[in-house]
Protein backbone atom coordinates (compact mmCIF):
# COMPACT_ATOMS: atom_id res chain seq x y z
CA UNK A 1 0.00 0.00 0.00
CA UNK A 2 1.32 3.50 -1.02
CA UNK A 3 2.16 5.72 1.81
CA UNK A 4 1.87 9.43 2.02
CA UNK A 5 4.93 11.33 1.98
CA UNK A 6 5.35 14.60 4.54
CA UNK A 7 7.40 17.70 3.55
CA UNK A 8 10.95 17.84 4.75
CA UNK A 9 12.07 20.22 7.37
CA UNK A 10 14.92 21.81 8.95
CA UNK A 11 15.29 21.08 13.00
CA UNK A 12 16.13 23.85 14.94
CA UNK A 13 18.40 21.93 18.14
CA UNK A 14 17.15 24.63 20.67
CA UNK A 15 13.97 23.79 19.63
CA UNK A 16 11.97 20.56 21.05
CA UNK A 17 12.71 17.85 18.58
CA UNK A 18 9.23 16.33 19.31
CA UNK A 19 7.44 19.43 18.66
CA UNK A 20 9.11 20.37 15.44
CA UNK A 21 8.45 17.16 14.03
CA UNK A 22 4.90 16.91 15.28
CA UNK A 23 3.82 20.78 13.29
CA UNK A 24 5.90 19.74 10.45
CA UNK A 25 3.81 16.77 10.08
CA UNK A 26 0.11 18.15 11.05
CA UNK A 27 1.43 20.78 8.08
CA UNK A 28 2.09 18.19 5.41
CA UNK A 29 -1.15 16.35 6.40
CA UNK A 30 -3.73 19.17 6.30
CA UNK A 31 -2.11 20.82 2.95
CA UNK A 32 -1.99 17.46 1.28
CA UNK A 33 -4.06 17.02 -1.77
CA UNK A 34 -7.11 15.15 -1.94
CA UNK A 35 -5.29 12.54 -3.61
CA UNK A 36 -2.91 11.53 -1.34
CA UNK A 37 -2.94 8.58 0.09
CA UNK A 38 -4.18 8.44 4.03
CA UNK A 39 -1.60 6.36 5.03
CA UNK A 40 1.90 7.07 6.82
CA UNK A 41 5.11 5.51 6.34
CA UNK A 42 5.80 3.32 9.39
CA UNK A 43 7.95 5.24 12.36
CA UNK A 44 11.47 4.02 11.46
CA UNK A 45 10.91 5.38 7.96
CA UNK A 46 9.19 8.91 9.15
CA UNK A 47 12.30 8.95 11.95
CA UNK A 48 14.70 8.44 9.10
CA UNK A 49 12.87 10.95 6.91
CA UNK A 50 12.88 13.99 9.68
CA UNK A 51 16.34 12.61 11.37
CA UNK A 52 15.61 11.94 14.46
CA UNK A 53 15.12 8.79 16.94
CA UNK A 54 12.17 6.50 16.72
CA UNK A 55 11.70 7.87 20.14
CA UNK A 56 11.06 11.18 19.20
CA UNK A 57 8.97 10.57 16.38
CA UNK A 58 7.05 8.36 18.28
CA UNK A 59 6.04 11.39 20.46
CA UNK A 60 5.63 13.60 17.85
CA UNK A 61 2.91 10.96 16.55
CA UNK A 62 1.32 10.59 19.89
CA UNK A 63 0.74 14.34 19.84
CA UNK A 64 -1.28 14.18 16.95
CA UNK A 65 -3.27 11.19 18.02
CA UNK A 66 -4.49 13.13 20.91
CA UNK A 67 -5.29 16.07 18.37
CA UNK A 68 -7.38 13.53 15.59
CA UNK A 69 -5.32 14.18 13.26
CA UNK A 70 -4.38 10.69 12.87
CA UNK A 71 -5.37 6.65 14.42
CA UNK A 72 -2.41 4.22 14.94
CA UNK A 73 -3.23 0.24 14.50
CA UNK A 74 -1.21 -2.23 15.79
CA UNK A 75 0.06 -4.41 12.74
CA UNK A 76 -1.84 -2.29 10.24
CA UNK A 77 0.27 0.51 10.64
CA UNK A 78 -0.88 4.86 11.08
CA UNK A 79 -3.81 6.63 8.97
CA UNK A 80 -4.47 10.40 8.65
CA UNK A 81 -8.20 10.92 9.80
CA UNK A 82 -10.39 12.28 7.05
CA UNK A 83 -11.65 15.32 9.30
CA UNK A 84 -9.90 17.28 12.02
CA UNK A 85 -11.16 18.57 15.19
CA UNK A 86 -13.18 20.95 14.20
CA UNK A 87 -11.97 23.25 17.44
CA UNK A 88 -8.64 24.08 18.02
CA UNK A 89 -6.41 26.25 19.83
CA UNK A 90 -3.75 29.36 18.50
CA UNK A 91 -0.81 27.19 19.34
CA UNK A 92 2.73 29.29 19.64
CA UNK A 93 6.04 27.67 20.25
CA UNK A 94 9.05 29.53 18.20
CA UNK A 95 8.76 27.45 14.68
CA UNK A 96 7.84 28.56 11.21
CA UNK A 97 5.92 25.62 10.83
CA UNK A 98 4.04 26.04 13.44
CA UNK A 99 2.40 28.97 11.95
CA UNK A 100 2.15 26.86 8.74
CA UNK A 101 0.59 23.91 10.35
CA UNK A 102 -1.94 26.13 12.12
CA UNK A 103 -2.98 28.09 8.67
CA UNK A 104 -3.20 24.61 6.62
CA UNK A 105 -5.76 22.47 6.09
CA UNK A 106 -8.95 24.75 5.62
CA UNK A 107 -10.95 25.82 2.59
CA UNK A 108 -9.36 29.15 1.69
CA UNK A 109 -11.21 32.03 -0.31
CA UNK A 110 -8.87 34.81 -1.90
CA UNK A 111 -11.34 37.57 -0.98
CA UNK A 112 -8.90 39.88 -3.05
CA UNK A 113 -5.80 41.72 -3.15
CA UNK A 114 -4.81 44.87 -4.35
CA UNK A 115 -2.71 48.10 -2.87
CA UNK A 116 -4.02 49.62 0.27
CA UNK A 117 -2.52 52.26 2.38
CA UNK A 118 -0.63 51.06 5.41
CA UNK A 119 -2.76 52.20 8.59
CA UNK A 120 -0.92 54.21 10.90
CA UNK A 121 -0.77 51.39 13.63
CA UNK A 122 1.44 49.48 11.30
CA UNK A 123 3.33 51.90 9.69
CA UNK A 124 6.60 51.37 11.48
CA UNK A 125 7.06 47.93 9.68
CA UNK A 126 6.80 49.54 6.70
CA UNK A 127 9.05 52.49 6.50
CA UNK A 128 9.19 54.94 3.67
CA UNK A 129 6.12 52.99 2.32
CA UNK A 130 2.87 54.49 2.26
CA UNK A 131 1.43 51.53 0.66
CA UNK A 132 1.50 47.80 0.74
CA UNK A 133 -0.24 44.99 -1.24
CA UNK A 134 -2.78 43.73 1.11
CA UNK A 135 -4.47 40.19 0.37
CA UNK A 136 -7.78 39.14 2.04
CA UNK A 137 -8.83 35.74 2.36
CA UNK A 138 -11.35 34.11 4.61
CA UNK A 139 -11.35 30.44 5.99
CA UNK A 140 -13.75 28.20 6.42
CA UNK A 141 -14.12 24.50 8.47
CA UNK A 142 -13.68 21.80 6.16
CA UNK A 143 -16.30 19.27 7.50
CA UNK A 144 -19.42 22.09 8.28
CA UNK A 145 -18.66 24.81 5.96
CA UNK A 146 -18.61 27.51 8.57
CA UNK A 147 -16.02 30.32 8.39
CA UNK A 148 -13.48 30.03 11.40
CA UNK A 149 -11.10 33.14 10.47
CA UNK A 150 -10.52 35.84 8.36
CA UNK A 151 -7.03 37.36 7.45
CA UNK A 152 -5.35 40.55 5.90
CA UNK A 153 -1.89 40.16 4.65
CA UNK A 154 0.14 43.40 4.10
CA UNK A 155 3.44 42.34 2.06
CA UNK A 156 6.14 44.31 1.53
CA UNK A 157 5.67 46.04 -2.32
CA UNK A 158 8.87 44.38 -3.73
CA UNK A 159 8.09 40.94 -2.17
CA UNK A 160 4.47 40.89 -3.21
CA UNK A 161 5.66 41.42 -6.92
CA UNK A 162 6.56 37.85 -6.86
CA UNK A 163 4.08 36.19 -5.05
CA UNK A 164 1.47 34.07 -7.38
CA UNK A 165 -2.31 34.41 -6.21
CA UNK A 166 -3.43 30.98 -7.64
CA UNK A 167 -0.79 29.52 -4.40
CA UNK A 168 -3.26 31.52 -2.21
CA UNK A 169 -6.25 30.52 -4.16
CA UNK A 170 -5.10 26.63 -3.75
CA UNK A 171 -4.77 27.13 -0.08
CA UNK A 172 -1.32 27.80 0.66
CA UNK A 173 -0.54 29.92 3.64
CA UNK A 174 0.83 33.26 3.31
CA UNK A 175 4.08 31.80 5.31
CA UNK A 176 4.44 28.82 2.91
CA UNK A 177 3.91 30.82 -0.45
CA UNK A 178 6.54 33.40 1.38
CA UNK A 179 8.74 30.54 2.04
CA UNK A 180 8.40 27.88 -0.46
CA UNK A 181 6.86 30.14 -3.17
CA UNK A 182 8.71 33.40 -3.11
CA UNK A 183 11.85 32.18 -1.34
CA UNK A 184 11.73 34.56 1.22
CA UNK A 185 14.41 33.24 3.74
CA UNK A 186 12.15 34.02 7.18
CA UNK A 187 14.58 34.78 10.38
CA UNK A 188 11.49 34.89 13.03
CA UNK A 189 7.75 35.86 13.36
CA UNK A 190 6.90 38.00 16.44
CA UNK A 191 3.13 36.90 17.46
CA UNK A 192 0.94 39.12 19.30
CA UNK A 193 -2.80 37.59 20.39
CA UNK A 194 -5.90 39.60 22.26
CA UNK A 195 -9.67 39.33 22.86
CA UNK A 196 -11.43 42.18 20.53
CA UNK A 197 -15.43 42.53 19.87
CA UNK A 198 -16.60 41.83 16.44
CA UNK A 199 -17.24 45.08 14.14
CA UNK A 200 -19.49 44.94 11.13
CA UNK A 201 -16.78 43.14 8.27
CA UNK A 202 -15.68 40.32 10.69
CA UNK A 203 -19.19 39.53 12.08
CA UNK A 204 -20.74 39.62 8.42
CA UNK A 205 -17.01 37.55 7.11
CA UNK A 206 -17.71 35.13 10.49
CA UNK A 207 -21.89 35.17 10.35
CA UNK A 208 -21.39 35.92 14.29
CA UNK A 209 -23.17 38.22 16.09
CA UNK A 210 -21.86 41.90 16.09
CA UNK A 211 -19.64 42.73 19.09
CA UNK A 212 -18.98 39.20 19.74
CA UNK A 213 -16.14 38.37 21.00
CA UNK A 214 -12.92 37.34 18.60
CA UNK A 215 -9.38 36.71 18.94
CA UNK A 216 -7.18 39.14 17.48
CA UNK A 217 -3.90 37.69 15.90
CA UNK A 218 -1.25 40.05 14.72
CA UNK A 219 1.40 38.29 13.07
CA UNK A 220 5.13 40.21 11.69
CA UNK A 221 7.04 38.09 9.66
CA UNK A 222 10.99 39.16 9.30
CA UNK A 223 13.62 37.71 6.06
CA UNK A 224 16.97 36.71 6.64
CA UNK A 225 18.30 40.69 6.60
CA UNK A 226 15.78 41.09 9.99
CA UNK A 227 13.43 43.55 7.85
CA UNK A 228 9.58 43.06 7.97
CA UNK A 229 8.01 41.37 4.64
CA UNK A 230 4.47 40.63 5.70
CA UNK A 231 2.32 41.75 8.83
CA UNK A 232 -0.77 39.70 8.97
CA UNK A 233 -3.93 40.42 10.74
CA UNK A 234 -6.38 37.58 11.91
CA UNK A 235 -9.82 37.04 13.05
CA UNK A 236 -10.32 34.15 14.80
CA UNK A 237 -14.27 33.17 15.72
CA UNK A 238 -14.28 33.30 19.89
CA UNK A 239 -16.25 30.29 19.87
CA UNK A 240 -13.49 27.82 17.64
CA UNK A 241 -10.65 29.05 19.02
CA UNK A 242 -8.63 29.31 22.20
CA UNK A 243 -5.82 30.56 22.98
CA UNK A 244 -2.52 28.49 24.28
CA UNK A 245 0.73 28.96 24.82
CA UNK A 246 3.74 25.87 25.42
CA UNK A 247 6.37 27.10 27.20
CA UNK A 248 9.72 24.22 27.71
CA UNK A 249 13.13 24.32 28.83
CA UNK A 250 15.47 24.11 25.84
CA UNK A 251 18.58 24.78 27.62
CA UNK A 252 18.64 20.83 29.00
Amino acid sequence: MTSFTPDSVELNRKLPLWYQVSQSLRASILGRPPEAPDRLPPEDKLAAHYGVSVLTMRQALKELENEGLITRHRRRGTFIEPAARKARPVRLLGSVDTIVAQQSGEPTTLLGHGVEKVPAELAEYFPGEPEAMAYRRLRRDRESGEPTNWAVNLIRSDVAARIDPDDLRRGWPMTKVLRDGVGVRISRITDTVEARLAEPETARLLEVPLLSPILYYTGVTYDGEGKPVDVVRIHYRGDRFSFSVTLENVTD
